[in-house]
């Protein structure tokens, strides 16, 4: 099995202030892992980092993906080479519908590989949307809305779905997926992913605070978060033992640890 996304000894700024302080970590291809830890760990600057978001300033380290090195690629080459961020918060882009901004996607990374390619016909993508729609238990009325605009919570991580089923990642960081979502919702957006993942072999870093959403996306390898470091590393009873006792021993086991 090949490696996908490989970090090493990864440091990020932001404003000058450290936030990530040498990350490690491995990700095989079709692997599911789970990012753990405590608010303020550097979780969501590492799902950033990872998307191309200029406002995180990588000081060392480094990110390779497929082979490639990441930080050295534009956030649309990142994307087009495969790695996917689903946000926390995805932004509203009044006007702009959620058709015409899938069918740009896809028009956008075929003209990046062929200059000369004239895109994805309206008929040909009308289809792959309504397709893509009802397997994944979209409702086709979001082809119409502008995307995001006025959504509901659910309804943004159904769109984030919705763009994976069409765009087919390698990976996808999913920051905090099963925030704000009732468990219809967490049961819906956790079966596309579930469904992408074994459809597609795709590979999936979820960020979360709390064991809920692993009891519907099982991963492989659960790691926790602490100061800007990943400091633990297990398989799926990591997060149940997280889920019992809080992050509370984590941290003082590794301030135990740490050089006077």
């Amino acid at each position: 099995m090949s490696v996908a996304l490989e970090i090493k000894n990864l440091h990020v700024a932001v404003d000058d202030l450290p936030i990530l302080k040498g990350v490690n970590l491995k990700i095989n291809e079709g692997e599911i892992h789970a990012l753990m830890g405590p608010n303020g760990s550097g979780k969501s600057t590492l799902a950033y980092t990872l998307s191309g978001h200029p406002f995180y300033e990588p000081t060392a380290g480094e990110v390779t993906f497929a082979n490639e090195d990441v930080l050295e690629m534009d956030a649309d080459e990142r994307s087009r080479a495969g790695l996917f961020l689903a946000f926390q918060y995805p932004v509203a882009v009044p006007g702009v519908t959620v058709a015409n901004f899938l069918r740009q996607a896809i028009n956008s990374r075929r003209k990046a590989e062929n200059p000369d390619d004239p895109g994805i016909s309206i008929p040909d993508f009308r289809r792959l949307l309504r397709t893509k729609m009802t397997e994944f238990n979209v409702d086709h009325k979001f082809a119409g809305r502008y995307l995001n605009d006025g959504f509901s919570g659910g309804e943004k991580k159904r769109a984030e779905i919705l763009q994976m089923a069409v765009l087919e990642p390698k990976m996808a960081v999913m920051d905090e997926t099963d925030s704000g979502l009732d468990i219809d919702a967490l049961k819906v957006v956790s079966d596309g992913a579930n469904r992408l993942h074994k459809e597609l072999g795709m590979g999936m870093l979820l960020i979360t605070h709390y064991q809920r959403l692993l009891n519907y996306i099982t991963p492989d390898y659960v790691h926790v978060m602490l100061d800007g470091r990943i400091v633990e590393s297990g398989g799926p009873e990591l997060a149940h033992e997280l889920e019992e006792k809080g992050y509370e021993w984590v941290k003082s086991k590794h301030e135990a640890a740490a050089p006077a």
